[in-house]
């Protein structure tokens, strides 16, 4: 296999900065992250007046979170969960749009706080999701010819400062038929 490296495009608004070593963490607010919480996350106890105790399913932590104040009525809409059961008790999309939002933001979760989505999403000729990289260089896919092409192409990089690897596994990417958000 012979090994290429392509663009990247963002949208969306900047909410956070998180700095892991040179590379920053730009949440686009697309609610992928909480989408599928729910199965993870669950509602222990409701202790009144926007108060919860937040299960951890995995972890079996227990956090106790308030509803941030400026956003009590976009928690009492319940409807984005005829659309995505297993989202987060706490995700909401703002009414009329698909910009999502954690309605206990200032109090989540540590395992909510420390999460930094993923460095490239990677789709395929149909503009399926087929593989994520992390920020800390790794993939994650169940795609066996993307798996391949990060085995003999990409692993072999030279650990050169961000912007350079990234640049480079962009373009091995996309010569390989791929897209990649960034």
């Amino acid at each position: 296999m012979s090994c290429y490296p392509a663009l990247f495009f963002l949208s969306g608004q900047l909410i956070r900065y998180k700095e892991l070593g040179a590379v920053t963490f730009e949440c686009h607010q697309c609610g992928e992250c909480c989408s599928h919480l729910g199965l993870v996350h669950s509602i222990r106890k409701d202790l009144g007046n926007f108060h919860f105790i937040v299960y951890n399913q995995y972890t079996s932590d227990e956090t106790e979170v308030s509803v941030d104040p400026d956003k009590h009525e976009l928690f009492l809409d319940k409807s984005i969960f005829a659309k995505l059961p297993e989202a987060c008790p706490f995700f909401r999309h703002m009414p009329g749009s698909e910009k999502a939002y954690c309605t206990v933001h200032l109090t989540r979760p540590d395992i909510c706080q420390d999460f930094s989505c993923w460095r490239m999403l990677i789709l395929n000729h149909t503009g399926r999701r087929v593989g994520r990289v992390m920020f800390r260089r790794s993939l994650v896919t169940e795609d066996a010819f993307l798996n391949r092409i990060w085995e003999e192409c990409i692993d072999p990089l030279p650990d050169t400062d961000d912007t350079l690897w990234d640049k480079k596994v962009v373009r091995i990417i996309t010569q390989a038929g791929y897209t990649v958000r960034q």
